[in-house]
């Protein structure tokens, strides 16, 4: 039988309502109040304000370069998904500075702070959940870990910490602490949206189709797997037992892959607080034999 891993139209629907979401809180929240922001975002809103370039266009001008370098390393989907991520976010950031919904919070920087947050928190961690990325910091991060071993985490603080100085170059000191306050909320609603955010997921794999799986992981997502030896403590049937450790946007493509191989295999994701050795993708895309 013929294997669909296609792209889904719940995958599209999604993260557009996500990049909507997004799109809204920056331009109703960010911009209006002359709040900061990390990551390619806040490069945008810095750009705006030191040269009046649109948000929107340069979210793209940014990205292009960015995408070409990381097609080799995102997963044929995940690279999909983030382009059209990447486009429906500047198309909604050019539409809502756009349109006036006139949201009266009465001047409270810090009522503003927090639904920036929200807002931020909950579009970037739908787009997370349905398996596509928004692109920028995303990219880099992936990048340093595929080049360097440098955990997502790190880089995320990192280049967060290098905007955000930035930013001071057009907003106050006061505005920043309430743009810190914006970036802690947005990193809760991401965890609890996408479950796990950032962090590094395990994934075991109990299954009668240990070889097809572990095929498809490495052909269709670009990471590799290990076999680990298991016997059933009821039936004493020995099998082979799958593990795998993914970033939390690729959980979404082994279930989709395990609806399609096996949806009766039984699958347990852990949290993975620190990797330690390679955490690279490989580099073939056939480490697995047919």
């Amino acid at each position: 039988m013929k294997k669909d891993f296609s792209l889904h139209a719940i995958n599209f629907i999604a993260i557009t309502l996500g990049t909507v979401i997004y799109a809204f809180g920056f331009v109703e929240f960010n911009i209006a109040n002359n709040l900061a922001e990390g990551g390619l975002a806040g490069v945008t809103l810095i750009t705006r304000a030191l040269f009046h370039l649109d948000p929107s266009y340069m979210q793209i001008v940014f990205n292009v370069p960015l995408l070409f370098i990381g097609y080799k390393f995102l997963g044929k989907r995940t690279f999909t998904y983030t382009i059209y991520a990447i486009i429906s976010l500047s198309v909604f950031i050019w539409l809502f500075q756009r349109l006036d919904f006139g949201i009266n919070i009465d001047h409270d920087t810090l009522i503003a702070a927090i639904l920036a947050g929200v807002f931020a928190g909950a579009g970037v961690g739908i787009v997370f959940r349905y398996g596509g990325t928004t692109g920028g910091s995303d990219i880099i991060a992936q990048l340093l870990q595929f080049k360097k071993g440098i955990q997502v985490g790190k880089t995320f603080f990192a280049i967060d910490a290098i905007v955000l100085t930035l930013s001071l170059s057009y907003i106050p000191l006061t505005h920043m602490m309430y743009t810190l306050i914006a970036s802690f909320v947005a990193a809760q609603v991401i965890g609890i949206v996408q479950n796990g955010g950032y962090t590094v997921r395990g994934m075991l794999i109990m299954t009668d189709k240990p070889d097809e799986l572990a095929r498809a992981i490495v052909n269709e997502i670009g990471r590799t797997v290990t076999f680990l030896n298991g016997t059933g403590a009821y039936s004493g049937a020995e099998k082979k037992v799958i593990y795998a450790v993914l970033n939390p946007s690729e959980i979404q493509e082994v279930k989709e892959i395990l609806s399609v191989e096996d949806p009766k295999a039984f699958a347990s994701i852990i949290n993975v607080h620190e990797v330690i050795g390679d955490f690279n993708y490989p580099k073939s895309r056939f480490l697995v034999k047919k």
